[in-house]
């Protein structure tokens, strides 16, 4: 099936059908690399104006899918590559009584730590050059904001794939609610989930809140 992701069109490559019912890991793993730069590069395309009108429609929706955002303590994310833009939310969250965290890889192949974060907290670059704060002891958020390079009906998740957040969630030891955040051209058929793959609790897109299917 052909997908449309963004403006300018961009579209899902057709798979083939001889390994569409189980596909071993080498061929997941080559279809997702392939996946992941053809959708980032989409989701680049989308023109400044478009991008802002999309933001506003998730915020929108993701302040009515978790009306007691300020009650909570959320890990976020950095926006990177043309994600979705939290940072206007978590300010106004931050106003509002929300405590605030942000992931740190502090070592590659592993699971995350998340620091605390306010405006004007003191960052350094991470890995890829994504900002986080320079010190902090670490916490334990109890919802977390995940971006999406895409995902399923099923609430998988394409990362950028480096497997962090699957770590990090298999590894908490109390399971943070996580709300993957993208946009609906990186809808994709399935992608093709394996057992160290953890499915979001919630996705939000500027079309709405999904509810994953099982």
């Amino acid at each position: 099936m052909d997908i449309i992701c963004a403006s300018p069109p961009c579209f899902m490559h057709e798979l083939d059908p001889a390994w569409l019912g189980a596909p071993g890991w080498k061929e997941v793993r080559a279809w997702r690399r392939a996946e992941r730069v053809r959708l980032i590069a989409c989701r680049a395309a989308v023109p400044q104006a478009e991008r802002r009108q999309r933001d506003r429609l998730i915020t929108a929706h993701l302040r009515a899918a978790v009306p007691d955002f300020a009650g909570r303590h959320i890990g976020f994310y950095w926006p990177f590559k043309g994600e979705y833009d939290v940072r206007p939310l978590v300010r106004a969250l931050h106003r509002e009584g929300a405590r605030l965290a942000l992931p740190v890889v502090v070592k590659r192949a592993a699971p995350m730590e998340f620091r605390p974060w306010r405006p004007g907290a003191r960052m350094v670059p991470g890995i890829w050059n994504i900002p986080i704060p320079a010190e902090g002891d670490p916490v334990l958020p109890d919802t977390l904001l995940v971006p999406l390079v895409g995902f399923d009906a099923r609430g998988y998740r394409l990362g950028h794939g480096g497997g962090y957040y699957d770590r990090t969630l298999a590894a908490m030891p109390r399971r943070s609610r996580a709300i993957g955040i993208g946009f609906e051209g990186l809808r994709l058929a399935t992608i093709h989930p394996q057992p160290h793959d953890i499915p979001m609790d919630l996705i939000v897109t500027e079309a709405g809140a999904l509810e994953p299917r099982a």
